[in-house]
């Protein structure tokens, strides 16, 4: 689960994390009174997004007067905005975040995630901050520093002077930037953050430390536990489909191609995914609905996968360990009743009762094509997905 900038900068400063003073605005009045509040005659205007690379898509304005924070605001809220990461649709602005501006001397880059590999929280430290770290990682990656933190002893000081002097930062500077440091592991440890990335921290003309941005993902595995940072959560920034899957606890995720997928076990999923590109074909989704698949469950999913105009054929792959086939084929059955469903679908039921099911299927009088063999069922969709097309 992703926060807003102005959501991840109140967690900084809970935690001793330096950040501009601002105000969130969700019109351009609100904006207009911040700015007031906030004082002086310059100010930064930041669309609230759930996307990086704002900047460069106007969605960041550097202004002079109330007036102009106004005005940005207004061209800003109730629009979509779309950077290299939202892709085409972009994502709907409805608040911004009205700044101070940082008498910014130098920016730098530092973020801590979970390092599944090394089972460590691993920090990174770049001097190279606001800029890409992907193309600094790709054409210098000697600009970049990181220290695995043992979970027994947590981050020590000592490692987060070796990424400050690495960076080059004075000894004042060091003692701020190990307290920030400090901060940003007790928010992945105490709030069960998957990763923090601040680009760019920045040292001011004055020698602060400061976060001039700030971006958070949470472990939504573990927001059971977090309860108050689930509140946080923006579903206006997430795919509605993957939304709505939630609420039947089915594992959705949107993806660019034309053949729906309909899977039970991420394994399996993937793999299903995997021989669909193999032979040619796009998936439309990556849909896991679990090893305790019901009938409501399969209509469902069918729904989440036929909003999609995209989508031109079916894919369902089962393997019936803990539910029968034949309960799965009559979920299939009633889910394409219910739905109207006119796209062909293909289905491979594998395990307890698969015969049944297959016969079910067959005899359904619907567009359902049972096959048992996997490579001959990936070909199959394939083919009736290009004819669709």
């Amino acid at each position: 689960m992703n926060l807003h900038e102005y959501q991840a900068k109140e967690i900084f400063a809970r935690y001793g994390i330096a950040v501009p003073q601002g105000a969130l605005a969700t019109s351009p009045e609100q904006a207009r009174a911040a700015a007031k509040i906030l004082g002086g005659d310059r100010f930064v205007v930041k669309a609230q997004v759930h996307a990086g690379a704002r900047g460069k898509a106007g969605g960041v304005k550097l202004v002079e007067g109330v007036d102009a924070v106004e005005t940005a605001a207004k061209a800003m809220l109730g629009t979509r905005l779309v950077t290299k990461q939202t892709g085409a649709e972009g994502l709907p602005v409805n608040s911004v975040w009205v700044e101070k501006p940082s008498n910014i001397a130098r920016e730098l880059y530092v973020s801590a995630l979970v390092d599944r590999t090394s089972e460590r929280i691993v920090l990174m430290a770049s001097a190279e901050g606001g800029m890409d770290i992907e193309e600094v990682a790709e054409k210098t990656p000697e600009k970049i520093m990181s220290v695995h933190v043992h979970p027994a002893a947590g981050l020590q000081p000592y490692q987060a002077r070796q990424l400050g002097f690495f960076m080059g930062l004075d000894k004042d500077q060091t003692a701020q930037f190990t307290q920030a440091l400090l901060g940003l592991y007790r928010i992945v440890d105490e709030l069960d953050a998957s990763q923090v990335e601040v680009n760019p921290l920045i040292v001011t003309a004055e020698g602060k430390i400061m976060a001039l941005d700030a971006k958070l993902n949470f472990d939504s595995n573990a927001l059971y536990r977090q309860k108050s940072i689930a509140e946080m959560r923006d579903t206006s920034q997430e795919d509605a489909r993957e939304v709505e899957a939630t609420r039947f606890d089915l594992n959705y995720v949107t993806l660019e191609g034309n053949i729906g997928c309909m899977v039970n076990g991420a394994g399996l999923a993937m793999a299903t995914m995997d021989i669909v590109k193999l032979h040619g074909g796009q998936p439309a989704n990556f849909l896991d609905v679990g090893g305790g698949t019901t009938a409501e469950k399969v209509t469902e999913a069918f729904k989440l996968i036929t909003r999609s105009d995209d989508v031109k054929a079916i894919f369902i792959n089962i393997f019936g360990g803990i539910v029968r086939c034949d309960l799965i084929a009559e979920g299939i059955i009633q889910a394409c009743k219910q739905t109207g469903l006119k796209l062909p679908v293909v289905a491979r039921l594998q395990g307890t009762n698969m015969e049944k099911g297959r016969e079910m299927l067959e005899s359904s009088g619907l567009k359902i094509t049972p096959v048992s063999d996997l490579t001959e069922a990936a070909k199959t969709v394939v083919t009736l997905a290009n004819q669709g097309a």
